[in-house]
């Protein structure tokens, strides 16, 4: 009986394989205390501020005086910093090489088609650290990007949440057809997000879908750094838009449209679009139509900045140059514009354009640029960017019941707005990442 009780065991754990890895999740009742709390609402910081953490969850927030301390509990006192929620980004390209590396225009072509993915793991490990906890991806290459949440969720490497749109999907010749080689290289086709006509589009938006995306991305106008478009030349009509909306909605997906250009932000709008990514030319009457459709304004002002920088410093060059010049002028009077007329507005950087890493430099530039009060920019980056992402349910506020993404910075973030550029402690799903401003883990979590 011992023998086939053995035998049965062994054939049953045959057929269920090994167990799948996963990532790392907190254990046990941890309390977070500092000088500072900002929840994530946009409400009064409380001071001092308290956190308590149940495994991966969050399930207390308050002060010693309201929240009441686990007998048992290890606790964690960050003195004289500001508890945050963890900062979501809603506009990277963690895939591939970033502005500036002299292999870039050729990468296409010449680097493996795994070689962006692995460039990716080291951008993820960057974008955690920095205290971005969530993400999202708005365009890959070779689903390079589901790859690499693949990887991060099944506990091989660290890196952010991510919400990811494969493919961005564009005209044949427009911005998101990063093609500027002779014919027959690189053949558009609607798996790699060129599409004309409805028809296509709506293959182009399923086939994004079968293999994972979360979210579709679409262009809208031309691009700063696309070859021989203009910045902000309409590309698909209204009706391709509204097809694509309308397929992507059906299939309950969100759009998320890069759109530079007036009337490109208009025709987006009017099409459904959830978010307008980076906006640089919009004008009062555009940022009415958003506002009365809710249409989030993601604007990228970090890549406005880097774009420009390196048209500067002569990386880009002729008509490339031309328009990162013309786009971050008029970055920095449409964030404005949106402001005055109650956009809503949502923290991205275009990291990939901009260093990975160096995210929370949005936060600086909203105010700096924007003129948004730093309240407002951490509520962009945290509540803001978790309802756009549909998150909002676990992600963006402290407050019980939501996951244990916490960041720290160094004293009040109210008072200089540059402190959050320096995290002292990153927290995800309960996991210690940065503690005393240092990496607590590196690369690879469960080998």
């Amino acid at each position: 009986m011992a023998m086939q009780r053995s035998t049965i065991m062994l054939a049953v754990l045959l057929i269920a394989g090994p167990v799948a890895a996963q990532e790392a999740k907190g254990s046990g009742v941890v309390v977070l205390r500092a000088a500072h709390l900002i929840d994530g609402t946009g409400a009064a910081p409380v001071t001092p501020g308290v956190v308590v953490v149940t495994d991966d969850r969050i399930t207390a927030v308050g002060t010693d005086r309201t929240v009441s301390i686990p007998a048992g509990a290890t606790t964690i006192d960050l003195g004289d910093a500001t508890l945050l929620p963890g900062f979501i980004d809603a506009h990277v390209h963690l895939i591939g090489r970033t502005l500036g590396d002299p292999e870039g225009d050729d990468a296409a072509v010449r680097d493996f088609n795994s070689f962006g993915a692995i460039l990716g793991v080291a951008n993820a490990q960057k974008t955690l650290l920095a205290g971005f906890t969530s993400v999202r991806n708005v365009g890959a290459p070779h689903f390079d990007d589901m790859a690499l949440r693949k990887a991060i969720t099944e506990g091989f490497v660290i890196g952010p949440r991510m919400e990811n749109a494969g493919h961005a999907i564009g005209i044949t010749g427009g911005h998101c057809d990063e093609n500027g080689f002779k014919p027959g290289v690189l053949p558009p086709s609607p798996i790699d997000g060129q599409a004309d006509g409805q028809d296509e589009i709506r293959q182009a938006v399923r086939e994004q879908i079968k293999y994972g995306a979360d979210v579709i991305k679409t262009c809208a106008s031309g691009g700063v750094l696309s070859e021989g478009d203009a910045v902000g030349a309409s590309q698909y009509t209204l009706e391709e838009l509204t097809t694509l909306v309308s397929e992507a909605n059906r299939l309950g997906r969100k759009v998320a449209a890069h759109a530079h250009g007036t009337e490109s932000i208009k025709i987006a709008t009017r099409a459904g679009v959830s978010s307008i990514e980076h906006g640089s030319f919009l004008d009062e009457e555009g940022a009415k139509m958003m506002a009365a459709h809710g249409t989030y304004l993601v604007p990228t002002l970090s890549a406005g900045e880097a774009s420009e920088r390196a048209a500067k410093n002569g990386v880009l060059k002729g008509l490339r140059a031309q328009k990162a010049f013309a786009a971050a002028a008029a970055m920095r009077k449409a964030i404005r514009i949106a402001m005055a007329n109650h956009v809503p507005i949502a923290l991205g950087t275009d990291a990939g354009v901009d260093p990975h890493g160096q995210n929370a430099h949005e936060f600086v530039l909203m105010v700096e640029w924007g003129g948004l009060t730093p309240m407002q920019s951490l509520v962009a980056g945290t509540s803001s960017a978790a309802t756009l992402l549909g998150w909002d349910h676990d992600a963006g506020t402290l407050a019980a019941g939501k996951w244990a993404d916490i960041v720290a910075v160094p004293g009040d973030p109210l008072a200089d707005i540059h402190a959050v550029e320096r995290p002292v402690f990153v927290m995800k799903n309960g996991v210690v990442y940065k503690k005393g401003g240092q990496p607590t883990h590196l690369y690879v979590v469960n080998p």
